[in-house]
């Protein structure tokens, strides 16, 4: 798909193929950050620094959250500014003492720091590798590359939790586990230095493109308000982002720490931190191209219900086979989700400033991550973790229905 702008640009995956690749492998890089935390760091509170409450020991994913939901906002704004390039690989210098702060960390205020870190290094770095694929590919088959986006950021978080949990059970939760984040940093910064080009130019192209959508400059505020509020389907998605990212709040964070007090191995509980990333990482690519054929609002709804059904199961049945099942199930909901929900976006964001959008609404679905560190630790410190667990299954099913009622259907079909 030529742009009339710049006949040397073309639009499309199978045209821009090899930079395509490459940014799945450095988005990959990009989700292993996060995977070398997910089984180790709710461990870590309480084995090594002692935190006995929930709310005490999920203050790491109130900093990640919290500080990751604001480098989003930023890193939209400055990608349509200065270009996308520049904010990755300002994202992975920020990301490289992750793992040093947690290897060293003398006491639970390191922890916190790093993941502060590892919030801005997610943030500018994750968004940038979406923004750079959606450019490239154009509007045709927007769900397909989104799907390969987050598949493989995902399946490198499953694979970084598997790994880290059994070195963590041979050789202790400190230092071993985070020698692979040192080496995913530092591939990381090299890659996107050395080899990964800028693709600002594809998206001031494709606003020429026939077909509907505004192409003149609007407010950051009028986006924002529109991204938030005002649009049915950016809304929609916002909120939808918003709880899905609560519920994943509650399985990086608490879950861990549910699974070890009924005795499960630090190896069981690696493999149940890496199943549903894992699924979540296969299916996405189907669930993504099949948005590009049946529309992005069913399944949206229908995979809140279906994580919704995931997390009510682990509190009516334990132990490590139904936790196994509920995380593939989990898995499999959050996959007709998440690639999803951005396509939503990427569909109905101007795309001259699709990154603005594309950073308000990873604002409201990355502040999920601290929102629910703050709504879980309190409701199980003071009503219990299957209390915890069975309300944040009721907001997931709620965040479901407001899609059906709100939401509008926004693939585009030219």
């Amino acid at each position: 798909m030529k742009s009339p702008a710049n006949a040397r640009l073309v639009l499309g995956l199978r045209a821009n193929a090899g930079q395509f690749a490459l940014l799945v492998g450095v988005n990959a890089l990009v989700g292993g950050m996060v995977g070398q935390e997910r089984a180790v760091v709710p461990l870590l509170a309480r084995e090594t620094f002692g935190l006995a409450s929930a709310s005490s020991a999920l203050t790491f994913l109130v900093a990640f959250g919290a500080t990751k939901a604001i480098a989003n906002l930023i890193a939209g704004a400055l990608a349509d500014r200065v270009g996308r390039k520049p904010v990755l690989v300002a994202g992975w210098l920020v990301g490289m003492p992750v793992p040093l702060l947690l290897i060293a960390a003398p006491d639970w205020s390191w922890v916190v720091a790093a993941n502060v870190l590892l919030g801005i290094n997610q943030g500018l770095t994750w968004s940038t590798t979406v923004l750079m694929k959606i450019d490239l590919v154009g509007p045709a088959r927007r769900g397909l590359a989104l799907g390969l986006n987050e598949s493989s950021g995902y399946l490198a978080v499953a694979v970084a939790a598997f790994a880290t949990g059994l070195i963590a059970q041979e050789a202790g939760l400190r230092p071993a586990p985070f020698f692979l984040g040192i080496a995913i940093a530092g591939l990381g910064l090299g890659l996107s230095v050395l080899l990964v080009r800028e693709t600002h130019a594809f998206a001031r192209a494709e606003r020429h493109l026939p077909g509907p959508g505004p192409v003149d400059v609007i407010r950051w505020r009028d986006l924002a308000r529109r991204t938030s509020l005002t649009d049915p389907s950016l809304s929609a998605a916002s909120q939808a982002g918003f709880v899905n990212n609560l519920n994943d709040g509650l399985a990086w964070g608490l879950l861990p720490i549910v699974q070890a007090g009924a005795g499960l191995s630090v190896g069981q509980i690696g493999l149940l931190a890496a199943a549903y990333p894992a699924t979540w990482g296969l299916t996405q690519v189907a669930t993504g191209a099949l948005s590009d054929r049946v529309g992005r609002k069913r399944l949206i709804a229908a995979g809140m219900l279906v994580q919704a059904w995931a997390i009510a199961s682990i509190v009516i049945w334990t132990g490590f086979i139904p936790w196994l099942g509920a995380a593939i199930v989990l898995g499999l909901g959050t996959a007709m989700v998440y690639p999803t929900l951005i396509a939503v976006v990427a569909d109905v964001a101007p795309p001259r400033q699709r990154g603005v959008v594309v950073g308000v609404y990873r604002f409201w679905r990355d502040l999920g991550f601290a929102a629910g560190a703050i709504l879980v630790g309190f409701l199980a410190d003071g009503l219990g973790a299957p209390a915890a667990i069975a309300i944040v299954a009721a907001l997931t099913a709620g965040s479901g229905l407001i899609v059906a009622v709100r939401m509008r259907e926004t693939r585009q079909t030219r």
